[in-house]
């Protein structure tokens, strides 16, 4: 169960990357906060590998895809920030 939860995430990195290729930021956050839980339960279970059977490396597989939406979020939002901007200066010159 945990390890499919794990895998959750991808799909949803996946669904999140497309809301931003169709311009429409309303769920990001709220996918990205989806993934962040997802994490965090996942970082709390410290038992053996034999027990949950590879859990540490999906739980590091989560991480990095978490650290990599994040950046690619971050990134969108700052740039409809700057596109914003150059916009309200372009009407100005006109």
């Amino acid at each position: 169960y945990l390890n499919g939860l794990g895998e959750a995430v991808g799909e949803l990195r996946r669904y999140l990357l497309d809301s931003i290729r169709r311009d429409d930021l309303s769920r990001v956050e709220e996918l990205l906060a989806a993934m962040d839980d997802i994490y965090n339960i996942l970082v709390t279970m410290d038992f053996p590998d034999a027990i949950t059977s590879g859990l540490r490396r999906t739980t590091d597989m989560v991480r990095g895809i978490l650290e990599r939406t994040r950046s690619d979020l971050t990134l969108v939002i700052q740039q409809k920030k700057l596109e914003g901007k150059l916009k309200t200066f372009e009407d100005r010159l006109r």
